[in-house]
């Protein structure tokens, strides 16, 4: 099973592959996406990063108020998704 976990207050600048790389040093990381606004292209200062549902604790404990690039991340499990 796969859990997606929120990241918030991410660095503007901050690329995936960065996420990723900050993550994997943690565990692995099957996919990441920060959320862009659809007009500008501009990162919205929040993302999602799936890991396998046993690392998933692991992986908010280390990261959580973690700082990257100047900013302290905030991570923990996504909601689901509403419907609108």
């Amino acid at each position: 099973m796969v859990k997606t976990l929120y990241v918030g207050n991410i660095p503007w600048a901050l690329k995936e592959d960065d996420l990723i790389t900050a993550f994997a040093q943690h565990g692995e990381v099957l996919n990441c996406r920060i959320i862009t606004d659809n007009r500008t292209g501009r990162s919205k200062g929040y993302g999602f990063v799936e890991v396998p549902e046993g690392e998933a604790d692991k992986m908010i404990e280390a990261m959580n108020g973690v700082g990257l690039d100047g900013r302290e991340i905030i991570v923990n499990e996504a909601k689901p998704r509403e419907e609108h």
